[in-house]
């Protein structure tokens, strides 16, 4: 793509060490780390996200990370807009974006731009509520399995807000909202781009690793954050803050709505969910580079391909 800034890609599921690889490129190249995480946008929560901290926040630049406050909603379409914003500064630095993300729907907003989608209806929304506080949302994910397996692969059975749109959509539209997707016109890619996908070879050994990274973040202070963001802030369970892997969990748990016995459980289920979904996304991508994650020169290779990339 002559002409078109450079920008590189690395996607990977949940505990796959994007965040220590994109580190070792920043030591390396001139590269400026972009957060493509949907969690990560939010103030506050830090240990549930895996958050980097401080002094490397400071050691090397980050974006997007702690973008508005756990009350507030972010969409892939304002990602969109402030990763256009943050690349085009990063590359009148003389610099090049770096991607790292798991959040795969904003980086097919941000590189593939966004469908046009029928408006929201309140009416047929109120009676997806109330179906969803009949049944579940569960059952209204299994409903939207029926309609869209494509859309539903790639939600959580509890992520309210997508199920609800995707339910909506179809009612509007009379087709899935995943056909009007793949069926919308699209802009060009804003960049050139080297995408770099990291996929365990042996899918027990990253649950092993998110088991040990969701027991950590437990002894951390997980449920000690989300009590203090409580205090802090008017949070209740339906925002996409609160429904965020680790942080639904913790919720239920302070919420009585679900034993505290149960909670390493459950948010390691989750995690492992999150992760299957992740790769899903990953396993439609084209024109990626992929890579096993957890091959023992991970970095050296990785950093191989983005020395050749930017030559």
């Amino acid at each position: 793509m002559p002409g078109k800034p450079r920008a590189v890609f690395l996607l990977g599921p949940t505990a796959s060490g994007k965040t220590a690889v994109s580190l070792e490129l920043a030591a390396r190249f001139p590269v400026e780390i972009v957060s493509v995480d949907s969690a990560l946008v939010y103030r506050g929560m830090d240990i549930g996200t895996a958050k980097p901290d401080a002094a490397t926040r400071a050691a090397v630049p980050h974006h997007l990370i702690d973008v508005v406050d756990p009350t507030e909603a972010y969409s892939a379409g304002r990602f969109r807009a402030d990763a256009l914003r943050v690349a085009g500064e990063i590359a009148e630095r003389g610099r090049v974006p770096l991607f790292a993300g798991g959040t795969m729907l904003y980086e097919r907003a941000l590189m593939r731009g966004l469908a046009e989608l029928p408006a929201a209806d309140p009416s047929i929304r109120a009676e997806l509520d109330d179906a969803a506080r009949a049944r579940g949302w569960p059952a209204l994910h299994a409903q939207l399995a029926r309609v869209d397996p494509e859309s539903a692969a790639r939600l959580d059975p509890n992520d309210a807000q997508r199920i609800q749109r995707a339910l909506e959509v179809q009612r509007i539209a009379g087709r899935p909202l995943s056909a009007l997707i793949a069926d919308e016109a699209r802009a060009p890619p804003p960049f050139a781009a080297l995408t770099i996908a990291l996929e365990p070879a042996d899918r027990a050994v990253l649950h092993r690793r998110i088991e040990a990274r969701f027991r950590a973040m437990l002894a951390a202070g997980l449920v000690e954050e989300v009590e203090s963001l409580r205090a802090r802030f008017a949070l209740h369970g339906a925002l996409p803050s609160m429904r965020a892997v680790g942080y639904r969990q913790a919720w239920e748990t302070l919420e009585g709505t679900a034993p505290a016995s149960t909670l390493e459980a459950r948010g390691i289920a989750a995690t492992r969910q999150l992760a299957k979904r992740q790769l899903t996304w990953l396993r439609a991508m084209r024109e990626v580079e992929r890579l096993d994650c957890l091959r023992p020169d991970l970095v050296a290779e990785v950093a191989g391909r983005v020395d050749r990339f930017l030559v």
